[in-house]
């Protein structure tokens, strides 16, 4: 339990296992935030009753001239233990408001200390951890530190005095940017908006924070205007504050949408707290919160973001298990995907081999690198020199020559079971023997291409999602043969290139595609019987997705799509091969490819940027008008329900068959691999919220479109039990 202690030199002070206070001289303090080994600095119950008693025991104090807050870890404070927000959040709506009054008034504290208060920001400084950070006097920060608002990305709003203290310190405008983007803030766009008063070299923050209360303690700095500063209305009138309103609106609508409410609720927070007094904004934005928190996007949100953290624990232990580290890579096959991957490999800084047999391929792929790099130089994120010498470490060749060199080798050649299996066994024999050799297949068995292999324990799929950069998720397949020791070291690579790795087991379309397939059949299904895409891209897009399933289509390739439905078929003839010519198979057979030929559902024209439009063109029906039914409307919730059933109930069977291990890897790989919509937590945090007896009833409602809207068992076990997927 934590106690306040007496130094050896009669100091008084407070250790506690996540805080202390210390006496320095001339009667100044420092608040040292430090949480034990193993832990980052956040403020969970834990911490926050050692913040109230290190303050109690500076109210015991009665010569305290000053108080520096400092962290004494690499990070400030990541903000509030999420892991705790389950239990906050289901408590009576009096105990939320009985625990955010305990902790606001107790950050108020440190505005009303007869002495100044300075903070020293290194790291980060997130959520609660800048809420507290706002409460002083001053803020010093690190030039290499990021702090930020981030709570809308969870579905709430700042409730420490986020939405009261920063629209007082730097304006309407510019605290509506912050909070309702969540975005994490470097040093020079904090400094410039007045978050904070100083930048300064890491190494010189605690020094200079410290010389900076001093002065303040000295009577060189005034602090009590600025308190004042935080505690009254915002000098704007009605006018000034409906316009900030509508602005506010207008782009949090045209940026997150109706479908995230906590962005739009923290402006409306601010705006009607501007005209009110420091404890009646407190207590606006205390309802505010509390309402954002009993939202299912919230449950979501929160889930996503332990889901993410979840992942990321098992990768970095699997990647341990080898700790075997890729000093150099090879990619075979170039183009855009070849040079995507040769792009993440040297960014990261792996030295990556290039290897073609055409020279155009080659060129291709070194185009698209030099492209990636050149938006950085563009962006400010690099240097036009260190872009040439990033470019310079991918060694683009026609021959095999240095490839005994790499510690791993990724296939990327065209998506053919013939061709993979040749290339795979013509360079294993050149590889070195304790080299790993990895396919980028999007759907072909792992087990079927290691057939023609000497070593199959040392193969594995290795399958990035396109654009390269973009994209978060490399699913790490294993075959039948494929030994531990290569998932692990492939783990590890995949980490070290910045990419979030999920290990599935094999099977036609492994986990993403294998799911994904039988949400095109479910789209392919509503065309047959008259749906008109353009609909299905409106109703899908309006329930989350990035882009509808026809605008999908055309964006991945409406070969690869038809490629990859045939595969599918294969794998799996009962549920997957459709018994009549799908309008994906008449746009191939047309040569309407989607976006790589310019016309598919869509034509494609590029705008003033240069990237591709979709115009609709009415002739694209003339071309299928003979295999579906006379084109009508349909209900909403009709195709929500034929397009997200089948994807759903094949997730369930992928976790069922042991593809995926969890169903929090399952929600993140659909969520970073195609772009599931975030706050819906993933399908089966949204099959918990929809109820699975529910689902399991709309399902049985479409039996008659076949074995895809056919429930497992293992979902009517989980329904009759009345359990969910997270229960």
């Amino acid at each position: 339990m934590s106690k306040a202690k007496t130094s050896s030199k009669n100091k008084p002070g407070f250790e506690g296992k996540t805080l202390s206070l210390k006496a320095l001289d001339d009667g100044l303090f420092e608040l040292c935030f430090d949480a034990q080994k193993g832990s980052v600095n956040k403020l969970s119950t834990e911490t926050i009753e050692e913040f109230v008693a290190a303050l109690d025991t500076l109210d015991q104090q009665s010569s305290v001239r000053g108080l520096l807050i400092t962290s004494g870890q690499s990070v400030f404070i990541v903000g509030a233990d999420i892991t705790e927000f389950g239990a906050n959040f289901s408590q009576p709506k009096a105990e939320q408001v009985k625990r955010s009054i305990y902790v606001t008034q107790n950050l108020t504290r440190l505005e009303q200390f007869s002495f100044p208060v300075v903070v020293a920001i290194n790291g980060h400084a997130m959520g609660g951890g800048l809420e507290l950070c706002l409460a002083c006097d001053y803020r010093m920060m690190s030039a290499k530190a990021k702090i930020g608002l981030p709570e809308v990305k969870l579905g709430i709003i700042p409730g420490w005095g986020g939405t009261v203290r920063l629209p007082r310190l730097i304006g309407l405008d510019n605290a509506m940017e912050w909070i309702a983007s969540g975005a994490h803030q470097r040093a020079d766009k904090a400094l410039s908006d007045g978050v904070v008063d100083a930048v300064v070299a890491p190494e010189a923050l605690r020094e200079e924070a410290e010389k900076l209360l001093r002065r303040c303690a000295a009577g060189e700095l005034s602090y009590t205007e600025r308190r004042e500063q935080k505690h009254q209305p915002l000098a704007l009138n009605t006018i000034e504050l409906q316009m900030a309103a509508m602005t506010g609106k207008a782009v949090v609508m045209a940026q997150a949408g109706r479908n995230y409410p906590a962005p739009l609720t923290a402006v409306d927070v601010m705006v009607k707290g501007a005209t009110m007094g420091l404890d009646d904004a407190l207590g606006l934005e205390r309802e505010g919160l509390i309402a954002m928190a009993q939202t299912p996007q919230c449950a979501a949100l929160v889930g996503l973001f332990l889901n993410d953290q979840y992942i990321d624990k098992i990768a970095k232990v699997k990647a341990k298990e080898s700790g075997r580290k890729v000093e150099r890579a090879a990619v075979l096959g170039a183009g855009i995907m070849g040079g995507g991957i040769a792009h993440q490999n040297v960014s990261r800084g792996i030295p990556v081999m290039m290897k073609d047999i055409k020279q155009d391929a080659l060129q291709l792929g070194l185009n698209e690198a030099n492209k990636l790099l050149s938006k950085k130089v563009s962006r400010g994120r690099m240097t036009a020199l260190a872009a040439g010498e990033t470019l310079s470490q991918i060694d683009a060749t026609l021959s095999y020559d240095g490839i005994e060199n790499c510690t791993v080798v990724v296939e990327a050649v065209v998506e053919n079971p013939k061709i993979k299996m040749s290339v795979l066994a013509e360079v294993e024999g050149l590889m070195a023997k304790d080299g790993i050799l990895a396919s980028n297949t999007s759907t072909i068995s792992i087990t079927r291409l290691a057939e023609g292999l000497q070593r199959p324990e040392q193969f594995c799929g290795m399958h990035f999602f396109n654009p390269v950069h973009a994209m978060p998720l490399v699913e790490i397949i294993r075959g039948e043969k494929t030994s531990e020791e290569t998932i692990s070291t492939m783990v590890g690579y995949a980490l070290a290139l910045g990419k979030k790795p999920i290990v599935v087991n094999d099977c036609p379309g492994f986990l993403v595609n294998r799911v994904l397939f039988p949400y095109f059949n479910g789209f392919d299904q509503l065309l047959r019987d008259g749906a008109d895409f353009r609909q299905v891209d409106k109703v899908m897009e309006g329930w989350g997705w990035p882009m509808g399933p026809a605008y999908l289509l055309d964006v991945v390739g409406i070969d690869t799509g038809v490629h990859g439905a045939g595969v599918m078929a294969e794998g799996f003839p009962d549920r997957m091969a459709p018994d009549y010519k799908t309008v994906t198979q008449t746009l191939f057979e047309n040569q309407r490819l989607g976006q790589k030929n310019s016309v598919g559902f869509y034509r494609y024209e590029l705008d003033k940027k240069g990237k591709p439009k979709k115009v609709f063109e009415e002739s694209v029906y003339t071309l299928f008008a003979d295999g579906v039914a006379e084109r009508k409307e349909f209900a909403k919730d009709d195709i929500v329900a034929r397009m997200m059933i089948p994807m759903c109930i094949e997730l369930a069977r992928c976790l069922e068959d042991g593809i995926v291990a969890s169903p929090a890897e399952a929600d993140m790989g659909l969520i970073t691999g195609v772009g599931f919509p975030p706050f819906r937590g993933g399908v089966f945090r949204w099959l918990d919220q929809t109820g699975l007896q529910t689902f399991c009833d709309l399902a049985d409602g479409y039996k008659a479109l076949g074995k895809l809207y056919e429930p497992t068992p293992g979902m009517r076990e989980l329904a009759k039990a009345g359990r969910g997927y997270y229960s």
